[in-house]
C-alpha cells in the first residue's frame, strides 16, 4: 500500500481523503493556500505545506508549487480530489514523470474524455447511446445553424472543453442559436482556452442520472450502481440520491452495462463517473421507471465525484480506499462479481449561498452545529471560527443520510436539516427544508426542472 499521500485539494474533500488515509496508516500531507491556513483539513493532516496565496492559480492550480511540496515532504503519491487539477491530463503526466503515483485515471483517459465531441464519438463507437448532435465542432455560426436544422430544435449549445455545468446554452430557434453560439464560444475561450462548440439535441424534461464506475488494477471495469442528480440550479447539482427512483431493474441493467462499456472503451482505471440523460416517453415520469424511454451519454467525469458518499452507503465500500488500492496495484476490498446494493442514500450540498436566488454568501462562521444519529453523516470543510472566503467554491459541507428505503432516508434528511445549525454566512438549509416537503420530490417523480419550478 502507499505509505505517504499528498492531497492536492482543500476543504471537505481534502478532509475526507485524510480520514481514509489515516484509517489505512498512510501519512497524509495537505497543501493549502494562505487563505485556508486555519481550516480543519490543514490541522488534521500529518503535515501541511503552504503553496501560495488565495488565488487558486497561484496555489491549488500551481503545479510547480504542489510538486515542490511533494518532493520536500517525501510524498509517494498525489490524490487530486475533485476540481482544480483533478482532470488535468498534463498534471497527471507530470506527476507520474516525477516518479510519483497518480491516484486517478491515466492521462490518456482524461484526455479522451475531456473533449465532449471526442468523448461522444468514442462512446458512439463503443455502442453507448449518444443524443443526436455534431460529430465535429461547429466551425462557425453558419455551421451551427446548419447542424441545428438537421438535428431539430430545441438544441443545446455546449463548450466542447466545458464541465461542471458551465459553458451551455439552449436555443429554441435560429435567432436564439445565433445569440447562444457567440455567448458559449466567447465563454469557452475565456474559461477553458478552447472555443470549440458542439450542437446537441435538447430535451426539455429529462432526468440526470450517472453511474459510478471503478477501473480495477487487473483491467476490469465494474459499475457500482447509479445516482440521481436531477435537483440542480444553473446546471449544477444540489442533491444526489442512490438508487434513482426512476430506474427500473431492466433499465438499470442496460444502464450499468453501457457505463462499463464506456470505461472499457478508454481502458479506464480508478474511479470515474459516466453521466447520462434519461428521457421520458411521456410528459410525466412514473415512479417505477416505466416512463423512461431512452438514455443518452452526457459526459464522463474522470475523477472522484462530490456525490460519491451515497454510493459508499448503498454499496458498503470506501471509494477513496478503493482508489488508493487501484493506484497501488492492489485488488479491491469487495468481490466485483457480488456487488449488492442495500437501502437508499441522499446527499444534500450545504453551500454558502442564499436559499432563494442561490447567490454566493461568504462570511465568518460564528455557529456550526452538525446533526448526528443513525444513518447520518456530515463531510464538512469548516468549523465554528472559520471564514468562508469568496475565492473558492461555496460548498461548506455535504449532509448524507441513509435508510432502509427512500421514505426513511427522506425523513432522516428532514430531521438532519432541522438539526443542522449554521450562523454567519448565508446557507441553503432553508431550501432543503422546503425541498424535502415538496410533493414532486417526495414522490420521486421529478426532473431537472424541479428547482426552477420551486423558484
Amino acid at each position: 500500500m502507499i505509505e505517504s499521500l499528498l492531497i492536492a485539494n482543500r476543504g471537505e474533500i481534502a478532509r475526507r481523503i485524510i480520514r481514509t488515509a489515516k484509517k489505512l496508516g498512510i501519512r497524509a500531507i495537505a497543501v493549502h493556500s494562505e487563505a485556508d491556513a486555519g481550516l480543519p483539513f490543514v490541522t488534521e493532516a500529518d503535515e501541511a505545506v503552504c503553496v501560495g496565496p488565495a488565488n487558486p492559480a497561484q496555489s491549488y492550480r500551481n503545479v510547480e508549487a504542489i510538486l515542490a511540496a511533494a518532493k520536500s515532504t517525501g510524498a509517494q503519491a498525489i490524490h487530486p480530489g475533485y476540481g482544480f487539477l483533478s482532470e488535468n491530463a498534463d498534471f497527471a503526466r507530470t506527476v507520474e514523470a516525477s516518479g510519483l503515483i497518480w491516484v486517478g485515471p491515466g492521462a490518456d483517459a482524461i484526455t479522451a474524455m475531456g473533449d465532449k465531441i471526442n468523448a461522444r464519438n468514442l462512446m458512439a463507437a463503443a455502442g453507448v447511446p449518444v443524443a443526436p448532435g455534431t460529430t465535429d465542432p461547429a466551425a462557425d455560426l453558419d455551421a451551427a445553424v446548419a447542424a441545428a436544422a438537421e438535428i431539430g430544435y430545441p438544441v443545446m449549445v455546449k463548450a466542447a472543453a466545458g464541465g461542471g455545468g458551465m459553458g451551455m446554452g439552449v436555443a429554441t430557434d435560429e435567432a436564439a442559436l445565433r445569440t447562444e453560439y457567440d455567448k458559449v464560444r466567447s465563454f469557452a475561450e475565456r474559461m477553458f482556452g478552447d472555443g470549440s462548440v458542439l450542437i446537441e439535441r435538447y430535451f426539455p424534461r429529462v432526468r440526470h442520472v450517472e453511474v459510478q464506475i471503478l477501473g480495477l488494477a487487473d483491467g476490469r471495469v465494474v459499475a457500482l450502481g447509479e445516482r440521481e442528480c436531477s435537483v440542480q440550479r444553473r446546471n449544477q447539482k444540489l442533491v444526489e440520491e442512490s438508487p434513482s427512483p426512476a430506474v427500473s431493474p431492466e433499465l438499470r441493467e442496460r444502464f450499468l452495462a453501457a457505463a462499463v462499456r464506456a470505461g472499457e472503451a478508454v481502458g479506464y482505471r480508478n474511479a470515474g463517473t459516466v453521466e447520462c440523460l434519461l428521457v421520458p416517453r411521456q410528459r410525466d415520469f412514473k415512479g417505477d421507471g416505466s416512463g423512461v424511454e431512452e438514455f443518452f451519454f452526457l459526459e464522463m467525469n474522470t475523477r472522484l465525484q462530490v456525490e460519491h458518499p451515497v454510493t459508499e452507503y448503498v454499496y458498503g465500500v470506501d471509494l477513496v480506499e478503493e482508489q488508493l488500492r487501484v493506484a497501488a496495484g492492489l485488488p479491491p476490498t469487495f468481490d466485483p462479481d457480488a456487488l449488492t446494493p442495500r437501502g437508499h442514500a441522499i446527499e444534500l450540498r450545504i453551500n454558502a449561498e442564499d436559499p432563494k436566488r442561490f447567490l454566493p454568501g461568504p462570511g465568518a462562521i460564528t455557529t456550526w452545529n452538525e446533526p448526528a444519529g443513525e444513518g447520518v453523516r456530515v463531510d464538512s470543510g469548516y468549523v465554528a471560527g472559520n471564514t468562508v472566503t469568496p475565492f473558492y467554491d461555496s460548498l461548506m459541507a455535504k449532509l448524507i443520510v441513509s435508510g432502509k428505503d427512500r421514505t426513511e432516508a427522506v425523513e432522516r434528511a428532514k430531521a438532519a436539516v432541522a438539526q443542522f445549525e449554521i450562523v454567519g454566512p448565508k446557507n441553503n438549509l432553508p431550501f432543503f427544508a422546503e425541498l424535502l416537503e415538496n410533493a414532486e420530490f417526495r414522490s420521486g417523480d421529478y426532473d431537472t426542472g424541479i428547482v426552477s419550478r420551486m423558484r
